[in-house]
């Protein structure tokens, strides 16, 4: 087993890097729901393309799904 291969090529790599900072500076001016909406459609969405072996209405009804859930989710007071 050959260790020094990267899983990732390194231009993968800086592009989720860059599209997550963007991505996470992104929410800094929104209300709580509305950034729990987003991190729930993100998560839906990902999780549904690899339910689906990456198919488009698996992604969309993933990301439609985790957003609802998402806008739901209230924080403990």
């Amino acid at each position: 087993m050959n260790t020094n291969q990267l899983l990732v090529p390194r231009g993968l790599a800086t592009a989720i890097a860059l599209t997550l900072v963007i991505g996470l500076s992104a929410c800094a001016g929104m209300s709580r729901q509305d950034q729990n909406t987003a991190i729930g459609a993100g998560v839906g969405a990902v999780g549904g393309a690899v339910l689906t072996g990456g198919g488009t209405l698996g992604t969309l009804g993933g990301a439609a799904i985790g957003g609802v859930i998402g806008s739901q989710v209230e924080p403990r007071k």
